[in-house]
């Protein structure tokens, strides 16, 4: 499946808005049924998500999800996944919470959204996203609570019917790609075409060696930024699963760095980040000298996203300096790697 950007006809982001707002109003009703409920809209970015406030001070999470990308079961599957983490392996997620009719997920259906939305309520979780100007020092905090969810994938079995996305290279480069086809971001140059294709067959080679084992490839968050760890009392704390599946482990080491693999010390990150990792989880040599290549496949998929999520104010803020700064750091990863 190709991923589209939620399907609205043109209406725009404040038009969209409102008729997302209608929907959270009418899923509050569906938890916290004739309560005056404060309602917040907390960011607009593939999903939509609103901090909703009780009376008593009571905070929760509402997510309402795009149209198209999971199914129920999917969604479902990924709420499993957070709670085996949470009783499990000690790793601090959210909990679902239910509906009235005791479901985790509360369809929305309007007159100006006749489709649906799929929504979602979570616990709120107190916590402070770690400071992007100590990147060196949080990391190691970053790698340790993905090392953790790691080594639980490896003695866990999900239940029947669970269903997630695999993030592998037919499903980033093949036919139809999750997130879109490079070849379709603004900015692909002439340069660009060349440059980015080679880098494309090298991360094919490289990676189809690299193999698929279970020491190597399995369920994975898909999204570890900083942005989604939350740091509590001593405590690293993980939220928004959206995007887990199934990929390489060393995924997620990647996404840490999205939008910022032109750092001068992204190495030094890397570093940090597996210094942390290896408190928990040991990784052999010939895995941390592919660390690049997972890298440079993260960017490519942030490439097609910008493609096919043009008209956003991501796309557009990143611009067609991306697609040059990706030329750069494809050109350097060629001439080590290539």
């Amino acid at each position: 499946m190709t991923v589209t950007v939620d399907p609205t006809g043109g209406l725009g982001q404040t038009e969209l808005l409102r008729r997302l707002e209608r929907v959270a109003y009418l899923a509050m009703a569906k938890i916290y049924p004739g309560e005056d409920v404060e309602l917040q809209h907390i960011n607009q970015s593939e999903n939509t998500t609103y901090r909703l406030t009780r009376p008593s001070g009571e905070r929760c999470i509402l997510r309402i999800h795009r149209t198209g990308y999971h199914s129920d079961a999917a969604i479902r599957s990924e709420h499993a996944w957070l709670e085996a983490l949470r009783l499990d392996s000690g790793v601090r997620t959210p909990a679902v919470l239910p509906n009235i009719h005791g479901d985790s997920i509360t369809q929305i259906i309007t007159d100006e959204l006749p489709d649906g939305r799929n929504c979602v309520f979570f616990e709120f979780l107190d916590g402070t996203e770690p400071d992007e100007h100590a990147l060196k020092e949080n990391f190691p905090n970053l790698g340790e609570v993905t090392a953790r969810m790691h080594e639980h994938v490896q003695n866990w079995t999900p239940p029947d019917g669970f269903e997630r996305f695999n993030w592998n290279l037919e499903t980033v480069f093949g036919a139809n790609p999750h997130w879109g086809h490079w070849q379709d971001c603004r900015g692909i140059n002439a340069r660009a075409s060349v440059t980015l294709d080679r880098l494309v067959q090298t991360l094919k080679r490289r990676l189809t060696s690299f193999g698929m084992g279970p020491d190597r490839f399995g369920l994975v968050h898909a999204d570890m930024r900083l942005a989604n760890l939350l740091l509590h009392e001593g405590e690293a704390r993980v939220i928004d699963f959206d995007d887990c599946g199934f990929s390489w482990y060393l995924y997620d080491l990647a996404t840490s760095v999205s939008f910022i693999e032109d750092r001068s010390d992204v190495m030094e990150l890397v570093d940090a980040w597996l210094s942390g990792y290896h408190r928990v989880r040991t990784l052999p040599d010939d895995v941390v000298a592919e660390i690049p290549s997972f890298i440079m496949l993260r960017r490519m998929l942030i490439v097609a996203w910008c493609g096919s999520h043009s008209e956003t104010e991501l796309a557009a803020e990143l611009g067609h300096e991306f697609v040059d700064v990706s030329c750069d750091l494809a050109d350097n990863y060629l001439s080590k790697l290539g």
